[in-house]
């Protein structure tokens, strides 16, 4: 469908009721609300703004293609934790007043995790939808490929580097898989930022951009009237903050959307290039026995990481 005026749907009043609420019992300070409030206020910011996008464009992920939304959900888990195991180094956020009782803990690191992925990119289509960047231009860039070594060189050292000496370099974790997984997607023919820039357009790149610094912001404004939460323990640039993030900080979620965006592109390069912005191209042969190992995988990969946050990311309990 093209753009235009379409049917607001349910689950757009749903998640419009549910963030009212939700805000509404945080100022009476409902501690239940408290605890949960993360949950609490992105899970229906997504139903919100995917009925937004529908109303605009009358599709959406929600309504037309819910396979591909919740397929975003565990390797939005996933790719989360990876950022959390470099932050067991790095240091730079610990948790608060996390419940003590495990099944309780690890459901909520399950259903917060995996809002980042639909959360930046529902936001993504919205930006879209609206025609922000619409007019946006950019040069040709030459169609060669000689910025695959640099590119891979770059993503190692922005990789290795924190890891070293954190206390210097720990904005490089912010970038360091753009430029690793870029010229993989570029080579197995996946969506690709670079490629779109050879064809002269930079839009998608501004979108993530705008997607991700708007998620920041909500992400900093609703974790600091929450009771359960992120601090963070920056070097050198934790005197200024807005809410609980540094000033300087919030120059990380753009590209952090980026790079959420160049990693997802890889796992679907091996989906036949099956994604959240392509639901639909010819249907590869389904490998159940493939999926099944993969589904495994990424289990066990999110309850180690969960028991590692335990050990050394959560500075304070609750009962």
């Amino acid at each position: 469908m093209g753009q235009g005026s379409h049917r607001f749907p349910l689950h757009g009043w749903l998640g419009l009721a549910g963030l009212v609420v939700a805000e509404a019992l945080l100022v009476l300070r409902i501690e239940f609300v408290g605890q949960w409030f993360f949950v609490l206020a992105w899970w229906p910011y997504i139903l919100l703004v995917d009925a937004l996008v529908y109303h605009r464009k009358g599709t959406s992920l929600l309504v037309d293609h819910r396979r591909e939304f919740l397929f975003l959900l565990p390797w939005s888990i996933c790719f989360w934790l990876t950022f959390e195991l470099f932050n067991l180094r790095l240091g730079n956020w610990h948790y608060i007043a996390v419940p003590e009782s495990l099944p309780l803990r690890w459901s909520g690191y399950a259903a917060s995790f995996a809002t980042v992925l639909p959360g930046l990119f529902e936001t993504t289509q919205l930006l879209e939808a609206y025609g922000v960047f619409r007019s946006a231009r950019s040069p040709r860039i030459s169609s060669s490929r000689g910025w695959f070594g640099p590119f891979v060189a770059i993503g190692l050292v922005f990789s290795i580097l924190p890891l070293l000496w954190p206390r210097y370099f720990f904005p490089l974790v912010w970038g360091c898989f753009t430029f690793l997984l870029e010229p993989l997607n570029y080579r197995q023919g996946g969506r690709s930022l670079m490629r779109r820039w050879q064809e002269g357009s930079l839009r998608t790149f501004y979108l993530l951009l705008g997607a991700g610094a708007i998620c920041g912001l909500l992400w900093e404004f609703w974790n600091f009237w929450a009771v359960t939460k992120w601090v963070y323990t920056v070097p050198y640039v934790g005197f200024l903050k807005i809410f609980e993030m540094p000033l300087l900080g919030f120059l990380g979620f753009p590209p952090f959307a980026v790079e959420c965006y160049v990693m997802m592109n890889t796992v679907s390069v091996f989906r036949g290039n099956r994604s959240w912005e392509n639901p639909e191209p010819p249907r590869a042969q389904a490998r159940p026995a493939r999926t099944i190992v993969i589904a495994l995988a990424l289990l066990a990969y999110s309850l180690f990481v969960f028991h590692q946050i335990d050990l050394h990311t959560v500075a304070t309990w609750r009962p």
